[in-house]
């Protein structure tokens, strides 16, 4: 049997049969029982009450279910099924829930074989229940009586929507079928009434079944109209659309003809001056690759991408970023290395010449110096000059480079957020290009230049990909020699190449990365360092800058002194030179103006063009009562001091409060100290009635700046003592040391920045950890001139420093014991 579905005679828009009349009368009177009644399921076809439309039908049980009925003078239930896949649907589940009950009019066999049913539907049903499947299905259905009724109240409102059904009708089939619009439309017109004219729409409407069987299911006559109303107009926006579409469609493809057109003539004459133009590239292009010393490798792989280029239409865009991928390839010094002139006097001459100061600095680059001249390569630990911003990081690099007569290239790397610009792109994309590396060798013209990787410590990472990752096979002297970029698709040798990275905070980095690096500390400049510099660098420099460079303009060293001090905080010297270079504009304008300008700048005069002081100076404050404590701090931009405050009120002796602007490392400290007091006060002298009766209130001063560390810890232990002792703390004495609950100190660390700070602020006596020794010697001793330092191993020697009364006083207890 074949699958044919039982469906309308084509009685829509689409088919060759237009339904026109609703008048058909049975053949003979029929006996309609609903409680059991045959039924024929429906593939893809809704049927209306009052709609006759010719069926055909195929399926072997339902002719077999219409040959009884109309033998036994009986009506039929027709009704959609859900799935049109269904063979023979038996469920009420896999039925629609409302059909029609209908009378038999004529059922025909035509010539061809097929069967066709005629019909009057005459009532929309409820389907009921199933009350047999065998040999074909009959259910128990409920007729709905009033599904056409239209109260009175209603009846306008329905004739309005039903108009508008009409006129939306009608304009939908103008874009459905503009030919056959005139036949449709007489046809509506022959309808006697307005029911008529719907059910005329509804029989060639183009509305799918899900809509029709949506509307079927309508039990309100006048909410089946406007959802009838709403159907159509979606329809006839789409086919709108569709129209606008097509006509845009046919407009554009006129024009682009015109311009394919225009372009074939156009691509006649390039193609004719291209053939010249391709063969000059070609040829440049293989002629400057026979002037490289490459390996086989390489120019096996050169002689492949440029038959490709070969091969590429000289007008297509593949052409070009093919040329340029050649053009990139060739640039790259292949095997042409500069020759190393490592002549250790001549390193050190440069790199004095060049920065002032940094003496452990340049004695590591010259060991570094030494141990290549002496192996022959460069495959040794990367450097990473790490430091506060100002110190001559990045110059050192360049500075290196001339000494050993290489060439010098700089990779700024921060805010590198994507791997592919270390990696390069994939030549995949649009504006591909290699990494920076590769751009930084292809630049330097050599396979061996110097390169300073600056601002590491600042690469970040995205969903590009973490760049400081691919960081790892550039810095590693094992695996970089075979360094793969994604532009290039080919290995490069990164082996002989000086990588010196450069960093102002260690703790950004990854473990795996720092590991590759041998990090060299440039803690800062003293005050004296940065007169020098200033007077050896930074005021020639300004005044070439500022076309001063004849007017023998000079620094005073106490108005360089002064402006460091008043006017600057750091450890470099960038502040500094941006001072000296609004002085040097000011005297540049007075000389422009030929106005009298200064030959030289005093003390007195620097406050004229600088301001007034920005900087307070740090200055040591006498001891007046007890409780006050210097301690010594590392920040940014150098050492600080600062001072440790505490005082005792009364209260329940369980209270601790610290204000200051304290970090949590600083907070543990103080509990520490407090707790240590606690368990020593006998041997402190100390009164435990006060321990039980009195709050403590620690404050550092200065609140608005973040402070935290522990180096804080034996100045607070000191502030303590003197405050529940009543006794002052030695006169110029600061400390710095970390404290542990026995009552050890432990090193820290910022070692010379604290020292220099406390000279600075005049203090004479400076009480540290016996670890930090080794820190104090190598400070260079004119920089410690006037200053004692004493090393301490446990709390009970800084207190007999910071209070010799109390120490005397404890001494003549444990005596008197």
């Amino acid at each position: 049997m074949n699958k044919e579905q039982d469906k309308l005679g084509e009685p829509d828009l689409f088919g060759d049969n237009i339904v026109v009349s609703v008048d058909m009368e049975p053949s003979r009177p029929l006996s309609i029982s609903p409680e059991d009644i045959i039924t024929v399921p429906m593939r893809d076809t809704v049927i209306f009450p009052m709609l006759p439309v010719p069926i055909k039908i195929s399926r072997e049980s339902s002719i077999k279910a219409i040959q009884d009925a109309q033998a036994k003078g009986q009506g039929l239930f027709l009704v959609c099924q859900k799935d049109a896949s269904t063979e023979r649907p038996v469920k009420k589940e896999e039925l629609y829930s409302t059909g029609v009950i209908t009378h038999i009019v004529k059922f025909l066999k035509t010539p061809d074989g097929v069967y066709t049913l005629f019909t009057m539907p005459v009532s929309a049903a409820k389907v009921d229940k199933v009350i047999a499947t065998d040999p074909y299905l009959r259910l128990s259905a409920k007729p709905l009586p009033k599904w056409d009724f239209v109260p009175k109240a209603k009846k306008a409102e329905w004739e309005l929507a039903g108009r508008m059904v009409i006129e939306q009708y009608l304009h939908l089939i103008s874009y459905i079928d503009p030919e056959r619009s005139e036949t449709i439309k007489f046809g509506l017109e022959q309808q006697e009434n307005l029911s008529h004219k719907l059910r005329y729409i509804i029989a060639n409407s183009p509305l799918d079944v899900t809509e029709l069987q949506m509307i079927l299911d309508n039990g309100n006559a006048l909410k089946r109209v406007q959802q009838l109303l709403t159907f159509i107009d979606t329809h006839s926006q789409e086919m709108e659309l569709r129209a606008a579409i097509a006509e845009k469609s046919q407009v554009e493809l006129t024009h682009q003809q015109k311009i394919d057109f225009l372009q074939r003539q156009i691509k006649t004459m390039q193609d004719e001056i291209a053939s010249v133009s391709e063969d000059d590239d070609i040829q440049q292009l293989r002629k400057k690759s026979e002037l490289k010393s490459w390996s086989k490798e390489a120019e096996s792989h050169f002689n492949k991408e440029l038959a490709k280029l070969g091969r590429l239409n000289p007008q297509s865009p593949d052409y070009s970023l093919q040329y340029s991928y050649l053009d990139t390839f060739l640039n790259l010094p292949w095997g042409e290395y500069s020759k190393d002139e490592i002549n250790l006097s001549k390193v050190s001459q440069t790199l004095n010449k060049d920065h002032y100061g940094l003496k452990e600095v340049k004695e590591r680059i010259l060991e570094q110096m030494a141990v290549f001249k002496l192996r022959g390569d460069m495959k040794a630990p990367i450097l990473c000059l790490y430091g506060p911003p100002g110190v001559g990081k990045t110059s050192l690099g360049k500075s290196i480079a001339e000494s050993i007569g290489r060439e010098y290239a700089r990779v700024s790397l921060g805010g590198l957020n994507d791997e592919a610009e270390i990696r390069g792109h994939r030549r995949t994309y649009i504006g591909a290009m290699p990494g920076r590396i590769i751009k930084a060798i292809e630049k330097a013209g050599k396979g061996n230049p110097v390169i300073v990787l600056d601002e590491i410590d600042k690469i970040g990472s995205s969903h590009k990909g973490d760049p400081s990752m691919a960081m790892l096979e550039v810095l590693d002297p094992e695996q970089n020699d075979k360094f793969h970029d994604n532009y290039l698709d080919f290995d490069y040798d990164l082996s002989k190449v000086m990588f010196i990275a450069t960093a102002n905070n260690l703790s950004t980095l990854p473990a795996p990365l720092l590991d590759r690096m041998e990090i060299i500390n440039i803690s800062g400049y003293t005050t004296e360092e940065k007169i020098e510099i200033a007077r050896r660098h930074l005021i020639p420099k300004g005044l070439a800058e500022h076309g001063l460079a004849d007017s023998l303009l000079t620094f005073n060293r106490n108005a360089l002194e002064y402006i460091i001090e008043r006017y600057t905080r750091e450890n470099g010297v960038r502040q500094l030179e941006k001072k000296i270079g609004k002085i040097l504009r000011k005297v540049a304008l007075k000389k422009a103006k030929a106005e009298p300008f200064p030959v030289k700048i005093n003390k007195e005069s620097v406050s004229d063009y600088l301001g007034k002081e920005e900087i307070t100076p740090d200055v040591y404050e006498n001891n007046d009562c007890p409780g006050v404590v210097t301690g010594l701090a590392w920040t940014s931009v150098g050492g600080d001091i600062l001072f440790i405050e505490s005082s005792i009120s009364d209260g329940k002796g369980d209270k601790l409060t610290l204000t200051g602007n304290l970090g949590n490392v600083m907070k543990e400290s103080a509990t520490l100290a407090m707790q240590y007091i606690k368990s020593n006060a006998g041997k402190l002298c100390i009164d435990k009635e006060l321990l039980e009766n009195k709050d403590v209130h620690i404050h550092v001063p200065e609140g608005a700046i973040p402070k935290d560390g522990p180096s804080a810890g034996i100045t607070m232990v000191t502030s303590l003592v003197s405050t529940f002792t009543g006794m002052k703390v030695r006169e110029k004495t600061a400390m710095t040391g970390e404290i542990t609950l026995r009552g050890k100190v432990l090193p820290v660390g910022g070692i010379k920045e604290k020292m220099l700070a406390a000279k600075r602020a005049g203090i004479t006596d400076i009480v540290l950890s016996q670890a930090n020794q080794k820190d104090i010697d190598e400070i260079e001793k004119e920089y410690l001139k006037g200053m004692s330092f004493h090393y301490v191993n446990n709390i009970e020697e800084v207190i007999a420093f910071a209070l010799p009364s109390l120490h005397s006083q404890s001494e003549s207890h444990q005596i008197n014991n």
